[in-house]
């Protein structure tokens, strides 16, 4: 998969950086429609998430990256 959830996050923050820049002449309006998709793209994430626990799956989509920390905590269980 090629966008994550560390991508959203990073692009996020960027727009939070040049929100919080004095000089910056970045669109309010603009960052409130980045907020909105993020939000959407979090929601449907979650929808995923919550289905992959219903079917009783035990490996994610790609979005949100699986650490070896992770993994192991749920072999265990």
């Amino acid at each position: 998969m090629k966008n994550k959830i560390s991508d959203l996050r990073n692009h996020l923050f960027s727009v939070l950086e040049e929100l919080t820049d004095p000089d910056s002449t970045y669109d309010i309006s603009k960052a409130k429609v980045v907020a909105d998709v993020a939000q959407v793209i979090i929601n449907s994430a979650k929808i995923e998430n919550d289905y992959i626990k219903i079917i009783g799956g035990s490996h994610g989509t790609g979005f949100i990256e699986e650490r070896n920390e992770v993994k192991q905590i749920n072999e265990k269980n």
